[in-house]
């Protein structure tokens, strides 16, 4: 296949997301789910000052925000993703040895026992019921939620010795219990702020959606080609060390390998150039091991760098946008490596 040239490229892109993949991102983004349910968030809080733990029932009294819901606000207000917290979940008995938080609140001590450490050994998003497609499905408040919960509250008024300044730092939201104003202010002013969850969260959804639907369209026509993989035996990189790691790869039925990169951005961003630095080492490793590789590339942000995209072309096998008709090249190309 030719070298694809830059304008011939571009006349053929979509430059926005499909309308099939938009509508699969309105159900895996986190933001509008938060959006919609900001006002009765707030008066759980607003309304929980009974106790430390009361808003269990102004929860439990909600229509509209079933735990895994409650949970998400709470993390994008502390900032503290599912990530960071699994990290705390690893390291959590040297945090709290008697397995309990005390705090003050209110001018007075409490203490919470966590109840699903023998139970729950991870608390990443997907564990939390907090990931795209956990927040599709209501979950009722379960054990793991309400720990994370109260350290995510309370965590910043810890008198435990131990516990990390950044805890202490971000699980504030505790402190602002019944004081209407100040939660009030509080919470809009970080959601103008997208969080750091939310934003990456959203970014990497749709870059595992556009993969996914990539991956779909070429499967439908090679089906006893196999795209489960993202290396390739005996490609790799630091000399030998690590395998290199592509978004895709397409294995033919007599075990030819073709590597795939895919970058669609709407708006300008920096990966494009990262591809583009990569693209010829890219291409002369796998051509001497008798390998391929393809790129698809679209959207308006990634057209808005011609020199990044015309160097992808140039070390590329074969160059397509995300347009169905130019999935179908690529499908054809690989047919006949």
């Amino acid at each position: 296949m030719p070298h694809r040239k830059f304008d011939d490229l571009e006349a053929h892109a979509a430059k926005f997301w499909p309308t099939a993949l938009a509508q699969q991102e309105q159900t895996t983004s986190s933001i509008p789910k938060l959006i919609e349910s900001q006002e009765k968030f707030i008066g759980i809080l607003y309304v929980a000052d009974a106790s430390p733990i009361a808003w269990k029932d102004a929860l439990a009294t909600t229509q509209g925000v079933p735990g895994n819901l409650f949970l998400m606000h709470l993390m994008v207000l502390s900032d503290l993703g599912g990530e960071k917290l699994d990290r705390y979940r690893t390291n959590v008995d040297s945090l709290f040895p008697s397995k309990k938080m005390a705090f003050r609140w209110k001018d007075a001590d409490h203490d919470y026992r966590f109840k699903s450490l023998d139970t729950c050994r991870r608390w990443t998003n997907e564990a939390l019921c907090v990931d795209g497609q956990g927040l599709v499905h209501p979950e009722p408040l379960s054990d793991a939620m309400e720990d994370v919960a109260m350290l995510l509250l309370h965590g910043g008024s810890s008198v435990d010795p131990d516990l990390p300044g950044e805890l202490l730092k971000k699980c504030v939201l505790g402190k602002l219990i019944g004081r209407k104003p100040e939660l009030d202010s509080f919470v809009r002013q970080r959601y103008i702020y997208v969080s750091r969850i939310t934003s990456g969260g959203t970014a990497n959804a749709m870059g595992q959606l556009c993969q996914k639907y990539v991956k779909e369209r070429l499967q439908a026509t090679l089906r006893e080609w196999a795209f489960s993989r993202h290396t390739i035996p005996g490609i790799s990189q630091n000399a030998g060390r690590t395998d290199m790691s592509f978004d895709l790869v397409a294995e033919s039925p007599t075990g030819k390998y073709c590597a795939i990169e895919i970058s669609f951005q709407e708006t300008t961003n920096s990966t494009i150039e990262r591809k583009a630095g990569q693209a010829h080492a890219r291409q002369r490793v796998l051509h001497r091991a008798g390998h391929k590789i393809a790129y698809v590339i679209d959207g308006a942000g990634n057209f808005q760098r011609k020199s990044a995209i015309s160097t992808i072309c140039r070390y590329s096998d074969c160059t397509v946008t995300l347009r169905n008709q130019e999935l179908d090249a690529l499908a054809a190309f690989l047919k006949k490596m």
